[in-house]
């Protein structure tokens, strides 16, 4: 027999054993008695968590998904958590196996679990919810269940990563094509805004805060939600200015639904927290999208929609063809970007030199405090 004959016989007998080591745990499951539940959940947990597709698959083939959700429904805490984490774990890097877990019933007990006082439980859930949101087939089940409001309330009271697991689970839910409506109302603004404030702005966990609260912004009680949360529009505008291409461009959408919706109102509000410097900045250096937006944001920022003043697109043009005259056509592009770039730190001074002065004015009770 040669030396890959042997090897493939070797694979064969291992892959022989796991079978019958599947099926042998998932009899226990299906026909034991509580404890014995318990731990063939704990074996199943530790045989997939570093084991391929495959095996997962082979799970449930074996029919082992229905019992585990039935056990989450039981009075013992031990039994949900060993079959939170034997279903997580079978969801893991599966999509067949998230739509199996969903068609099966799983929603449900989940969101029951969300409601408990039991944190532990409680954020396993979430993580299980969103981990089953992430396939598409899914996202109908989970929305129509009631899960997103919970997943709020984890915003509020959760660990941070019961916070960071809601947040990505909304996330996943506010894609589905088949709810185009918001799937929260304004009542997830402020954790989302403070969520905001202490996180890294180029990070990918701002990038799925943000783009909740551009969605959340399109509604009139969600927006003075934003301006009344406590640096509702600075964390905004400071995200503008720190964040990564996807968090900006979320960031100045939501800022221009803001200003869109109510001009007198939202423009002099963008205005105070400085805005400009980012906004500029952000023509240059933005997504196409972003660049588009960031340019409509400064038109309405303007003293007057009908007077006319140096907008973005004007800058742009007058930084062209001064670059082109300087440098010649063929270095053009590269002079004019560096010319916005001084247009932008000039405009940043000129900015932050307002801010210190406004500062200088106000008793120490009218600053915010950071």
């Amino acid at each position: 027999m040669g030396e890959g004959e042997a090897r493939e016989q070797e694979e064969e007998t291992w892959n022989q054993k796991k079978q019958t080591l599947i099926q042998e745990v998932a009899q226990k499951l299906i026909n034991g008695d509580l404890e014995t539940k318990i731990q063939a959940a704990r074996d199943i947990r530790k045989l997939v968590r570093s084991s391929s597709v495959k095996t997962r698959s082979r799970f449930a083939a074996a029919g082992v998904i229905q019992p585990l959700i039935s056990m989450l429904l039981s009075s013992n805490l031990d039994a949900r958590e060993a079959s939170l984490l034997a279903l997580l774990n079978l969801a893991v890097r599966n999509e067949r196996n998230k739509v199996r877990i969903v068609t099966s019933g799983a929603i449900p007990p989940l969101v029951e679990l969300l409601m408990l006082q039991n944190s532990s439980l409680r954020e396993l859930a979430t993580a299980a919810i969103l981990t089953l949101s992430a396939a598409a087939p899914n996202k109908p089940t989970i929305i129509a269940s009631g899960a997103a409001p919970l997943l709020v309330q984890i915003l509020n009271s959760g660990t941070v990563q019961g916070k960071v697991d809601a947040v990505t689970a909304l996330h996943n839910l506010s894609s589905c094509s088949e709810n185009p409506s918001p799937i929260v109302d304004a009542s997830a603004v402020p954790p989302l805004i403070n969520l905001l404030k202490e996180c890294k702005k180029y990070s990918k966990f701002a990038e799925k805060t943000t783009a909740l609260l551009e969605i959340l912004s399109k509604s009139e009680e969600s927006q003075i939600a934003i301006s009344n949360s406590e640096g509702g529009i600075l964390t905004l505008v400071e995200t503008v200015e720190d964040g990564s291409l996807v968090s900006t461009e979320h960031a100045v959408g939501a800022l221009l639904t803001l200003c869109q919706s109510c001009r007198n109102k939202y423009r002099e509000l963008i205005l105070k927290e400085g805005a400009i410097p980012g906004l500029l900045r952000l023509t240059v250096d933005g997504t196409p999208e972003a660049q588009e937006r960031a340019r409509m944001l400064l038109d309405l920022l303007r003293d007057s929609p009908q007077e006319k003043r140096l907008s973005s697109t004007v800058l742009e043009k007058i930084a062209n063809d001064i670059a082109a005259r300087v440098d010649g056509a063929d270095k053009a592009a590269e002079t004019a970007k560096r010319l916005l770039q001084d247009m932008v730190q000039r405009s940043m001074e000129i900015s932050m030199s307002r801010i210190q002065h406004r500062a200088a004015c106000c008793t120490p009770s009218e600053i915010p405090s950071t």
